[in-house]
């Protein structure tokens, strides 16, 4: 997994407005938990953690230079604004060197599914425990060659060593299914819109009316 080093901040100034001047200022405030110590507040460098993140996963493994020593710590709770998408908040966990934590890990679906075949992912992330310096980023189910009714569960994911797998091994993650045909289709959205009721106009008299008005109606015979 990857390990990134990041300055940190005591952050003396708390609620809304802090946090607000702390973005202002190119920061993320965060909170460290963990060990059994009292939460404590930092500052992060926004750009900073975005690299971190977005090279090293939601899972990456933060060593901190905060206060004159070190801190390791993960990612536990990312919160981003609605619209913008920049980090607004983060929890971080505070781990040891050895120490075995439980992290939900993503699980990435790549290949090609069968022909007449729907894919339904039923589970995005998997929890595993592992050490906390070797923390798996992501994990791989590899759809090629799996035939329509097929079912991938957490069991059949290969962990790497010193991983344990904590979600239930029946858990279904991925499923072949039969893709519909179009008349199942036209009538799983007739039953939609009637759910919805939603009902199709039909021409009332008045409107066909106005409608055979409106056509040209054949010339009478001129008398001779």
């Amino acid at each position: 997994m990857s390990e990134v080093r990041l300055s940190a901040e005591t952050r003396t100034e708390f609620g809304k407005g802090g946090a607000r001047r702390t973005r202002r200022a190119g920061k993320v405030p965060a909170v460290i938990y963990g060990h059994g110590a009292d939460p404590r507040h930092v500052a992060l460098p926004a750009r900073e953690l975005a690299n971190a993140i977005r090279h090293g996963g939601a899972n990456v493994l933060l060593t901190l230079d905060v206060e004159g020593g070190e801190e390791l710590a993960i990612p536990k709770s990312i919160q981003r604004h609605p619209i913008k998408g920049y980090f607004e908040h983060v929890d971080l966990l505070a781990v040891r060197r050895g120490e075995k934590v439980t992290i939900d890990v993503p699980v990435a679906v790549v290949g090609d599914v069968a022909p007449g075949g729907l894919l339904n992912q039923e589970h995005t992330t998997i929890s595993v425990e592992a050490e906390a310096t070797h923390l798996p980023e992501a994990f791989e189910i590899n759809v090629d060659g799996l035939a329509i009714g097929h079912q991938v569960t957490a069991a059949d994911i290969a962990l790497p060593s010193g991983s344990t797998l904590i979600t239930d091994p029946d858990t279904v993650v991925v499923i072949i299914a039969e893709a519909p045909s179009a008349e199942q289709l036209e009538a799983e959205v007739a039953e939609a819109a009637g759910e919805l009721g939603i009902v199709e106009d039909q021409p009332t008299e008045a409107a066909e009316a106005a409608a055979s008005a409106e056509e040209p109606q054949p010339a009478e015979a001129s008398a001779e």
